[in-house]
């Protein structure tokens, strides 16, 4: 399964609902609606909007690993 990033391709705002949309197969513009009736609902759709910007890794970052590698090895 591939790694959760923000989108590039699906992205109105920060690109958070296109790539959890991408990742988990399902319609962007479902998990759009989602977090804006959870803001409007009263819930945490802002925050938790704004926390996942934060935490999911943005489209073009390498992948995780060391920064350094051992030569010859």
């Amino acid at each position: 399964m591939a790694q959760l990033r923000r989108s590039d391709r699906n992205r109105k705002l920060l690109g958070v609902c296109g790539g959890l949309g991408e990742h988990l197969g399902i319609d962007p513009t479902f998990m759009r609606i989602i977090f804006v009736a959870a803001a409007l609902l009263g819930g945490p759709g802002i925050i938790c909007y704004l926390l996942a910007s934060v935490v999911m890794p943005a489209p073009n970052a390498l992948p995780s690993g060391p920064s350094w590698q051992l030569p010859g090895r």
